[in-house]
């Protein structure tokens, strides 16, 4: 099940013209959420900050408006049978709502953290890193190479060797107790679990470094984890960079005190 341009559709295909750019070129935006207790109102969903992020990158493309209630119509149709929503917005103001479940293997991967791969930066990086485009390649390339690895998520970084998030979520490593994540400037995606770690660690007294990584640098963390709204966090025990192998704690307290800012007491 599917909603496409205003309407369910009870199918997994969908018909799009063999000249739509949206297949083409990978002419999209999207968001991808994840819905607590089947609510788009409920606060940790953060709903009006994924359709924030979407109004701004249709204004800086210049594409077409959708009918938001049209939007919210079929992202409240599919949250009542799944627990993650992709939502796309078409150049002409189409829009496309599918859902899925969550990992099956979120709880181990968060519990016990997971090996990340230092990917090639002349094939793997991101188009348009502002922004979610439907043109997903070097991502989705990377992270086909780390399972070849052996290593279940990738890192992206840039011709200084700096390390600037991965595949699908924002880095964050703690070091001499103070959590640290690159900057927009590096050219990374505005995350909005990332946005959502930033306020609450400041409002704890605790604001974050934001600074570019130095080639180095990860080599002195004693925590790695990465974010996005779908798997909260996810703490990364071993980076595979060439012939070096980077270890991390994914037991360490600061991961919890992380995680629990993602997770208010009323959390369904």
């Amino acid at each position: 099940m599917h909603w496409f341009d205003g309407r369910p559709k009870f199918t997994d295909r969908l018909q799009l013209s063999v000249n739509d750019p949206a297949l083409i070129c990978g002419a999209t935006v999207f968001t991808t959420l994840r819905v607590y207790a089947a609510s788009l109102e409920h606060p940790s969903t953060a709903w009006g900050h994924h359709c924030d992020r979407l109004r701004q990158s249709l204004h800086h493309l210049g594409w077409s408006a959708p009918d938001w209630s049209q939007v919210k119509s079929g992202a409240e149709h599919l949250a009542a049978a799944y627990p993650i929503l992709r939502i796309a917005l078409f150049p002409d103001g189409r829009e496309l709502v599918t859902g899925r479940n969550l990992p099956e293997d979120l709880p181990a991967r968060q519990a016990n953290g997971i090996t990340a791969w230092v990917a090639d930066q002349s094939i793997h990086h991101r188009a348009l890193p502002a922004h979610k485009t439907g043109n997903y390649l070097g991502c989705w390339q990377a992270i086909r190479a780390a399972a070849a690895q052996g290593a279940q998520e990738a890192i992206l970084i840039n011709q200084s060797g700096q390390w600037l998030e991965t595949a699908t979520g924002s880095l964050w490593g703690w070091s001499q107790g103070t959590w640290c994540t690159p900057p927009l400037a590096a050219g990374i995606l505005p995350g909005i679990t990332r946005s959502r770690l930033l306020a609450g660690l400041r409002q704890q007294g605790s604001p974050p470094q934001i600074a570019s990584w130095r080639a180095d640098q990860p080599q002195q963390f004693e925590v790695l984890a990465y974010t996005n709204s779908v798997v909260e966090c996810v703490p990364i025990h071993t980076v595979l960079a060439g012939r070096t192998r980077l270890e991390y704690d994914p037991k360490h307290p600061a991961l919890g005190a992380l995680l629990g800012l993602l997770r208010p007491s009323d959390r369904a």
